[in-house]
């Protein structure tokens, strides 16, 4: 079962926590007439019922642009709304359902969707969910979706989540994985949006490691996928990047930042990640792995 196409266009950015989806998310927001919405998959536990921070800082309930959101979208934000979603989500959005996602709770859990989406009036918004089964969902739901399928080499993922990082939002530390659960979910996750690829949705790859490297053309390209006008690229310079503030609902502690950031890659997992856990990851990730241009490295 579909739903109506959206009016809206979506981009998407599939791929597994820690690969650098959140600064592609701020940097596609500086573009013209696009706005990011954050992790729209967990807006309705930790923005609704929560109650956490907008990316702008001011708390879910007091931000405008989400209190208009949630006016338009269902006549004000009601935990029964969010309630239901989460509901269908149990139902609907699992990662062992890609592939057979049809059900008969579809269409009424994409609409959810649709209906924050829209309730933006912004032309283009990004979903930073990065959840496959989601980006399935709304794919099969007929909406206007374009994937953008974020990589990492997996053992700096894996070092990423091993790390103690707090909370901005409350303190408390973030989820840590060990190498084994990354090395896991890192392939589910791309595996899932490799087999959406395949399936005939609009799916393009972006390295997180090209992206630091080389900002404007990886940009640049990756507009032109997206169907974005983009005259040019005034907050770029060089690798550092101004960045405005995003009313996000969800996403990792970057999602708060304002001013000029330098664009680098944290490769501190070549010596920060323990030689055993390195060699877990390097023969659980292949071939993936390798199909994205991660080789082996020495001990």
């Amino acid at each position: 079962m579909t739903d109506r196409a959206s009016a809206t266009r979506v981009i998407f950015l599939g791929g597994l926590g820690r690969s650098g989806t959140t600064l592609l998310e701020r940097l596609l927001a500086e573009l013209p007439g696009v706005v990011a919405l954050g992790e729209v998959v967990h807006l309705w536990s930790r923005g609704v019922l929560a109650g956490e921070p907008c990316g702008c800082g001011a708390a879910f309930a007091a931000c405008d642009f989400w209190r208009q959101v949630g006016r338009a979208a269902f006549g004000g934000w009601r935990p029964s709304v969010a309630e239901r979603v989460l509901a269908l989500r149990q139902r609907v959005d699992r990662t062992h359902r890609m592939g057979r996602i049809a059900h008969p709770d579809l269409a009424e859990y994409a609409r959810a969707y649709r209906r924050v989406y829209e309730a933006t009036g912004a032309p283009v918004v990004i979903d930073s969910s990065k959840h496959a089964s989601l980006a399935h969902c709304l794919v099969a739901a007929g909406m206007d979706v374009r994937v953008v399928h974020v990589v990492r080499d997996p053992r700096a993922v894996a070092h990423s989540w091993r790390r103690t990082v707090e909370r901005p939002e409350d303190g408390r530390p973030m989820t840590r994985w060990g190498p084994l659960r990354t090395s896991l979910h890192w392939t589910a996750q791309n595996a899932g949006l490799e087999l959406l690829a395949r399936q005939g949705a609009r799916v393009t790859r972006v390295r997180y490691e090209d992206l630091v490297a080389d900002p404007e053309p990886t940009l640049t390209a990756l507009a032109g996928f997206l169907g974005l006008d983009v005259p040019g690229l005034p907050f770029l310079e060089g690798t550092t990047a101004r960045l405005g503030p995003a009313h996000t609902a969800s996403g990792n502690p970057m999602r708060f930042q304002v001013g000029g950031i330098r664009l680098r890659c944290d490769d501190s997992w070549r010596s920060g990640l323990p030689v055993r856990d390195r060699r877990l990851v390097t023969a659980l990730t292949w071939p993936l792995r390798v199909r994205y241009g991660y080789r082996e490295v020495a001990a």
